[in-house]
């Protein structure tokens, strides 16, 4: 799952490859799990106004009032290029294209690629059902910890991950925050107590903030190459604070990779539960 500092730095570089531009050729094609292919050729002779990351959403809108929603899932990404320049991916994998004078842009092995209109954006469930975005300029600290509290009964590295109720955190995040804050990712939500989830929160937001102003690289412990990480992708691997090997298990209904320290995370799986968690959810 991209992260949402990913999808903040490609809003960014769309941006600036199509912002104020005009779009001289629009179009779309099926790929797996799109559930139905858009007619992008209303795009054509729209100029683009604004392109914006909103959780892991990207959206580019246009001066004709339609918006383009795409959502990288696990495997999809859009690339820049200029016009006549050899793709770096083949044209089969390409769900969707804008072309302008300047520069082209493609999504790559995208599912979710629609069109919609400014009615049908105010009323995208997907977007509406966003929690807090970690990367808005401003965050409801608050209402996220609300939206986690009513997750109290599931595993806190599933519910760090539910768009839901937070907004921008993808897989590495969950682990390397889930480590820093010395927090078990396979606890229940309801064995932490307000104060330990608030400081994941705000350590989450802190990370994804410092890896949008720098390059590709997810950066959680230290700048150097093969050191970037405490935790994530380091299995049987010693941890980098006490040196006992790192795990790794499999979590959640799609099986997503989780990492942790078994001695700087110890489970809660047999605490009581926080006297917090049954905090009612806001709004």
């Amino acid at each position: 799952m991209p992260e949402g500092d990913t999808i903040f730095r490609t809003a960014a570089v769309l941006r600036t490859a199509l912002g104020g531009r005009r779009i001289t050729s629009a179009r779309a094609q099926a790929r797996p799990g799109m559930r139905r292919v858009p007619d992008l050729s209303r795009l054509v002779g729209a100029t683009v106004d604004r392109v914006e990351a909103r959780g892991k959403h990207l959206l580019i809108g246009f001066d004709n009032g339609l918006t383009l929603r795409s959502h990288l899932r696990m495997s999809g990404s859009w690339h820049r290029y200029r016009p006549g320049e050899a793709w770096r991916r083949p044209m089969r994998e390409a769900s969707a294209i804008l072309e302008t004078p300047e520069s082209v842009a493609v999504a790559f092995n995208t599912p979710t690629v629609e069109l919609l209109t400014d009615a049908d954006l105010r009323r995208s469930r997907p977007l509406r059902e966003l929690g807090p975005d970690l990367l808005g300029a401003t965050f409801e600290a608050d209402d996220a910890l609300a939206r986690l509290r009513v997750r109290g009964d599931e595993e806190l590295g599933n519910a760090l991950l539910d768009q839901r109720a937070v907004a921008g955190i993808g897989n590495v995040y969950k682990s390397e925050v889930a480590f820093i804050e010395r927090l078990d990712p396979w606890s229940l939500v309801a064995r932490f107590e307000d104060a330990e989830l608030e400081r994941a929160l705000r350590t989450a937001r802190r990370l994804l903030q410092a890896n949008t102003r720098g390059g590709a690289r997810v950066t959680t412990a230290s700048p150097r190459r093969g050191h970037e990480l405490w935790v994530y992708g380091r299995a049987g691997r010693p941890c980098r604070r006490c040196g006992t090997p790192i795990e790794m298990g499999r979590q959640g209904e799609l099986a997503r990779q989780t990492f942790w320290c078994p001695r700087c995370q110890p489970s809660r799986r047999d605490a009581p539960a926080s006297a917090q968690a049954v905090r009612p959810r806001s709004g």
